[in-house]
């Protein structure tokens, strides 16, 4: 059984950060201060911290055709919790990097995948296999 993630990203204003995460991705809010914003993110701990020099260092990784921003960070789904996320981002307007699509198709761990930023710069990807188990780490 997995266990879930830890990860905090500074943010460079939490209202921001609280609309984005809270209201445009739809995950339930935890813990907060004055300072930071715990959220649960498909059952994973993400946290912003305020950071207000905080901004994304952009940088790229060519990966099956695209220019992948690192660092980022994000949940590997199901496909249908998959597909739903990328719908709710759309209808809200987000931008994305690299739109929802199958990468590695026909091959070893194909995979929906997908690439947006937060307000304050944050590269987040979120994944979906048919079977995550069998897929995950195939190669």
């Amino acid at each position: 059984m997995l266990t879930p993630f830890h990860i905090a990203v500074a943010v460079h204003d939490l209202a921001l950060a609280r609309e984005f995460y809270g209201t445009v991705m739809g995950l339930p809010e935890g813990r907060s201060s004055k300072h930071w914003i715990d959220f649960n993110m498909f059952g994973h701990q993400f946290v912003v911290h305020l950071s207000e020099s905080a901004q994304a260092a952009p940088s790229v990784s060519a990966v099956d055709g695209d220019a992948v921003p690192v660092p980022h960070c994000g949940v590997v789904l199901r496909f249908a919790e998959w597909e739903s996320l990328a719908e709710k981002l759309r209808a809200a307007g987000v931008s994305f990097i690299i739109e929802p699509r199958i990468r590695f198709a026909g091959q070893p761990g194909a995979q929906g995948t997908m690439f947006f930023a937060d307000p304050s710069g944050n590269a987040l990807e979120f994944k979906a296999f048919e079977d995550i188990d069998k897929s995950l780490f195939a190669t």
